[in-house]
C-alpha cells in the first residue's frame, strides 16, 4: 500500500522522521508492502514545497540545512501550511510545528484540516492534544481516520497506547516523574561543574533546545504533558496554565552544590494526584535523595511512574545510552510507529 506523506513543519523532528522513513525503507516494502512518497512539506523559515508525485527528500534536507528555500521543488506555487496540506494529495499528514502551550494553534487547526481533508494526522505536538482532543479523537472518528500522537511525551515510548490497549478499565489515580530532558541535561551538567548559561548553550547545540529555551526552562514543556497525560488518561480536559510551572532559572551552583554535599539532587518534578473528583498537578524543582527512583536518572534520561486501582505500581523509564541520548530522533520513532501502526491496520482491514 502507498502513502503519500505531507510533513508540516520540518525542524529537528520532522528531519530525523523523513531520514527515519528513508533509513527503514527497505523494511517497511518487505515486512508490510509499505511504499511512501513525500509530496508536501511546509517550513517557518525555508519556504513551502509540494509535488502530489513526490518530492526529492534528499534534495530537500540539503536545501534546508544549508539555509535555502524548498521553493524551487514546488510544482506549484504554495506559500503557508495549509495550502500545503491541501495540494499535497497527502495520506498523512505529520504535524511538527511549533508548540503553543497557551492555544495549541495552528497546529490545531492543520490537524482538523488534514482529518476533514480525509488524511491521518499525526503529531509530536503537544498543544492540539491538550487543547483539542475530545474534539480532534471525535472529528477522526467520525471520518474513519487516526488522530496519533504517541510521541507527545516521553518521545518514541509507549505511553497512551500502553494505557489503551492493555490497561482496559484501569483507573489511574497518580502518576509521578521526570518529563522534560533537556532541563535534566542542564540540571546533570551543572552538578558536573558547569554554569547554568554554558549547559543551556550545549542543550541547543545538540537540538534538544531551542533557540529559546523558555518553554524547557521555564517548565512550560513539562506542563503541557503534565496536562496531555490528564487530559487523555484520566478523561479532564486539563491545560498548562492549571499546572502553573516553576522552572529551574533559580537553581543555582550553590544550590546544587548544598544539595550534593547531602547527597541530594535538584529534578524538575512532574507530579498529579486524584482525590476524588479533584486533580492536583505539580511542576517545580525538588529535592530528591538516593532512595527516590527520580535521582538516577541523569543527563537526558526521563521517566515515569503510574499508580492505578488495579495494578502495582507501572513506571517507564528512557535510559540515556552511548550513540542514543534523547532528543529528535526518539521523538521521531513516536511518529513513525504511530504511522507504521495506522498503515498496518488498514492493510489488516483490507
Amino acid at each position: 500500500m502507498h502513502y503519500n506523506l505531507a510533513l508540516i513543519g520540518f525542524g529537528n523532528v520532522a528531519r530525523s522522521l523523513a531520514r527515519l522513513l528513508l533509513r527503514k525503507r527497505d523494511l517497511l516494502k518487505s515486512r508490510y508492502d509499505i511504499t511512501f512518497s513525500f509530496t508536501g512539506i511546509s517550513t517557518g523559515r525555508h519556504g513551502c514545497a509540494v509535488n502530489p508525485d513526490g518530492l526529492d527528500i534528499e534534495q530537500a534536507l540539503g536545501l534546508v540545512e544549508s539555509g535555502k528555500s524548498l521553493s524551487p521543488l514546488s510544482t506549484f506555487h504554495v506559500d503557508d501550511s495549509p495550502s500545503v496540506i491541501k495540494h499535497s494529495s497527502a495520506h498523512v499528514m505529520f504535524e511538527n510545528s511549533p508548540v503553543n502551550t497557551q492555544t495549541g494553534q495552528p497546529a490545531l487547526d492543520h490537524i482538523r484540516t488534514a482529518l476533514e481533508l480525509g488524511m491521518h494526522a499525526i503529531t509530536a505536538n503537544k498543544g492540539p492534544v491538550v487543547h483539542g482532543y475530545r474534539e480532534l479523537t471525535a472529528l477522526a472518528k467520525s471520518k474513519e481516520k487516526t488522530f496519533g500522537f504517541e510521541s507527545t511525551v516521553l518521545g518514541g515510548s509507549p505511553v497512551f497506547s500502553v494505557f489503551r490497549e492493555t490497561f482496559p478499565l484501569a483507573e489511574l489515580s497518580s502518576f509521578k516523574g521526570i518529563l522534560n530532558a533537556t532541563t535534566n541535561i542542564i540540571l546533570s551538567r551543572m552538578e558536573n561543574g558547569e554554569s547554568y548559561e554554558d549547559a543551556v548553550k550545549y542543550c541547543q547545540s545538540v537540538g534538544v533546545a531551542e533557540t529559546d529555551p523558555t518553554n524547557d526552562v521555564d517548565g512550560w514543556d513539562a506542563a503541557i504533558k503534565v496536562a496531555a497525560l490528564i487530559t487523555v488518561l484520566m478523561d479532564t480536559p486539563f491545560t498548562p496554565q492549571q499546572v502553573n510551572p516553576i522552572g529551574i532559572r533559580g537553581i543555582t551552583r550553590d544550590m546544587i552544590e548544598k544539595a550534593s554535599a547531602e547527597g541530594k539532587r535538584y529534578k524538575l518534578v512532574c507530579s498529579v494526584e486524584k482525590t476524588g473528583e479533584q486533580i492536583h498537578a505539580r511542576v517545580a524543582p525538588e529535592l530528591v535523595d538516593s532512595s527516590s527512583p527520580l535521582y538516577g536518572m541523569m543527563n537526558s534520561s526521563t521517566g515515569i511512574s503510574f499508580r492505578t486501582d488495579v495494578l502495582p505500581d507501572y513506571s517507564i523509564t528512557l535510559s540515556e545510552r552511548e550513540g542514543m541520548a534523547g532528543g529528535p530522533v526518539e521523538t521521531a520513532y513516536g511518529l513513525f510507529a504511530d504511522f507504521v501502526n495506522v498503515a498496518r491496520s488498514e492493510i489488516m482491514s483490507t
